[in-house]
């Protein structure tokens, strides 16, 4: 965290961070992990829930419960802006009727809002080569933390291509690396879009 910043660093190492220290079977980030885990699958985390896993004892729990409300108390009330689907399509409203297709990546900060725009690749009408580096080179020069993908498609519908899905979870895959998360992929056609976060693909 001294290093990199605060905002570099994964959901998990935040919370190794709060927890200090693991056991001599189980190490801080295992624990951070299944805590996290546990977190995703219950709306309120209780005492009991957290003693359940091994090497987590009253102490810890409590201060994992802490932290968790701490948050909740501080941002309860205050509206994040978050870019939406709609907010993208009018981003990119010229590119929708592109005869090539273009890959572009909006790089978001802490609070959802954007960063930078950036153009990655453009393609050929049925094809846009992109690499990892490529896209997360740029967020980690703006220390995004987050990261919205789109990409046309100018045949005209919208449904995502075996290859946009192998993309998307290689990206998510290389994100998860970097502590930087891809939000959604958003695929546009001229008179549709497909969001692969709402179709359920993130």
């Amino acid at each position: 965290m001294l290093k990199y910043g605060v905002k570099r660093l994964t959901n998990i190492e935040l919370l190794a961070l709060i927890l200090r220290s693991g056991t001599r079977e189980e190490g801080v980030m295992g624990l951070a992990r299944k805590i996290l885990n546990l977190s995703s699958k219950n709306r309120e985390l209780a005492l009991t829930d957290l003693k359940r896993i091994d090497g987590v004892g009253v102490g810890k729990a409590c201060q994992v419960i802490a932290c968790f409300e701490l948050g909740k108390r501080l941002f309860d009330n205050k509206t994040i802006a978050v870019f939406s689907p709609s907010e993208v399509l009018n981003e990119l409203k010229d590119t929708r009727h592109s005869k090539k297709e273009h890959f572009i990546a909006f790089y978001l900060d802490v609070r959802n809002q954007v960063i930078k725009k950036e153009t990655i690749s453009i393609g050929t009408i049925n094809a846009s080569l992109v690499h990892p580096r490529e896209v997360f080179e740029p967020a980690v020069r703006y220390t995004a933390v987050s990261i919205i993908l789109t990409h046309n498609h100018p045949s005209g519908l919208s449904t995502p291509s075996d290859e946009d899905l192998k993309l998307t979870a290689r990206l998510i895959k290389s994100g998860e690396l970097l502590g930087i998360e891809i939000i959604d992929h958003i695929i546009l056609a001229e008179r549709e879009y497909t969001s692969l976060k709402e179709k359920g693909y993130i």
